[in-house]
């Protein structure tokens, strides 16, 4: 069955450090194709303005072009909003009974984990990447030391400790798409940080500013 690694985000626009970490799923473990899941809205982000999802599909597909082991997912589209993973994931095994779908999560992530919506379910049932937001060990930045007493908004150990959660030793990259927005808006030079057909679709367009 292949191995598919889901990566869910608004991707408000899609960046190299996407397309960094993305690569390095498909080639430094046993996932065989990672899937941008593009969402239409975040319940932890109710706020946040989006671009249209054609027009945030259209630069995830601009983005991976050259990348066949990339694909994009439409699956949150069709489904009730506000979009829960879970229910995604759940969605996907139905529809795709031939793959083995893992979940990709940036560290920062795990310190919310146990407020996701049946989160039991997928720590259960799937095996979960997670990669570094900031370059020093994983574990290190969130274990304490003997006889300190835990930070606030640890991850709960047995989420920390299970055998499903896989921490890689990905790239980090400090690219952020806030940033991106922020930044073109204030007139700044951001090409470096996107894939040069994201930036002439951007362009074109005239997001952002």
């Amino acid at each position: 069955m292949k191995q598919i690694g889901l990566f869910f985000g608004s991707f408000n626009p899609v960046h190299q450090g996407h397309l960094i970490l993305a690569n390095y799923l498909v080639e430094e473990t046993a996932l065989e194709e990672v899937w941008f899941v593009i969402t239409p809205q975040s319940p932890f982000k109710q706020k946040q303005r989006l671009l249209d999802n054609h027009h945030r599909l259209a630069m995830v597909e601009e983005a991976i072009e050259d990348y066949p082991k990339l694909k994009s997912s439409t699956v949150e589209f069709g489904l009730p909003a506000p979009q829960y993973t879970a229910l995604s994931v759940a969605h996907l095994k139905e529809k795709h009974p031939e793959a083995v779908f893992s979940l990709i999560m940036g560290q920062d992530h795990l310190k919310s984990f146990h407020k996701w919506y049946n989160y039991e379910e997928l720590l259960q049932g799937h095996k979960i990447y997670v990669y570094p937001r900031m370059p020093e060990d994983l574990k290190a930045a969130y274990l304490p030391e003997a006889g300190e007493q835990p930070a606030k908004k640890q991850p709960k150990p047995e989420i920390l400790n299970h055998s499903n959660l896989i921490l890689v030793p990905a790239p980090v990259v400090e690219i952020s798409s806030s940033y991106i927005r922020k930044a073109l808006k204030a007139g700044k030079n951001i090409r470096p940080l996107l894939p040069p057909a994201v930036w002439k679709y951007m362009d074109e367009m005239n997001f952002y500013r």
